[in-house]
């Protein structure tokens, strides 16, 4: 088994369960907003903001769009739908204010989370998340979960210019966090962001498959369908 020195390790539904989390966040906004007035089903607002959300993050990682229009695009489309509500960009910006504050203080982590990164501080990994996520986002998830003093370097695409899995992001995580290409790992649940870009940048790749019925569509190093798993390996 080799030793890793470094891990590099996702944050958003990877350790943070940033989709139960917004789900109850979006639960939350449709109430303060009384979006009632213009969803009578509010399954509509619900169906339409996850369409929108998938399609902009995908494309986001591709750099195919800016963070300012992701921010505005993702409650313009689902609000769109509201009967007679017309989503101005300075309403959709106010929305996404209320909705990422509600989403950032909510504490849930991924089934295994706290076990694993107590495990392996205890085993002296250095540990590094490794985010797309914006800045002031992730700093407050991180807070409102607990998890701020396991990380050793936090490396957000926003301070390396580039987005995973772009090699330069993953070229900016070893420069800053100091470790060796050879002797670090990434962890992460997303294949195309985190376990293809790290593969084809030379970091060996443990998949978090929380989808089995998709298995991994590459060899990988390691594949685990719960994060307890990764203890029996690391």
């Amino acid at each position: 088994m080799k030793r890793y020195d470094d891990l590099f390790i996702d944050f958003d539904d990877t350790l943070y369960d940033t989709h139960g989390n917004a789900v109850i966040a979006l639960h939350e906004l449709f109430d303060t907003l009384q979006l009632g007035k213009w969803f009578p089903d509010a399954n509509v607002f619900y169906d339409e903001y996850w369409k929108a959300n998938i399609d902009l993050w995908t494309r986001y990682s591709k750099g195919e769009i800016s963070r300012d229009y992701l921010i505005v695009e993702r409650f313009r489309r689902p609000l769109s739908f509201g009967q007679g509500l017309e989503p101005t960009a300075d309403y959709c910006l106010k929305v996404s204010d209320i909705f990422l504050d509600y989403c950032s203080s909510k504490p849930g982590l991924v089934d295994g989370a706290q076990e694993l990164v107590e495990y392996l501080k205890l085993c002296g990994y250095r540990m590094h998340m490794c985010s797309n996520g914006f800045h002031e986002v992730q700093y407050k998830k991180l807070r409102a979960c607990g998890l701020t003093e396991y990380f050793d370097t936090v490396i957000l695409s926003e301070d390396a210019g580039y987005n995973k899995p772009a090699p330069q992001f993953f070229d900016y995580a070893l420069q800053k966090s100091g470790a060796d290409r050879n002797s670090t790992l990434m962890i992460g649940d997303n294949f195309r962001t985190d376990i293809l870009g790290a593969k084809r940048s030379g970091i060996a790749v443990a998949y978090f498959n929380r989808f089995p019925e998709y298995p991994a569509a590459e060899q990988v190093d390691y594949e685990v369908t719960s994060l307890r798993m990764l203890i029996g390996i690391l």
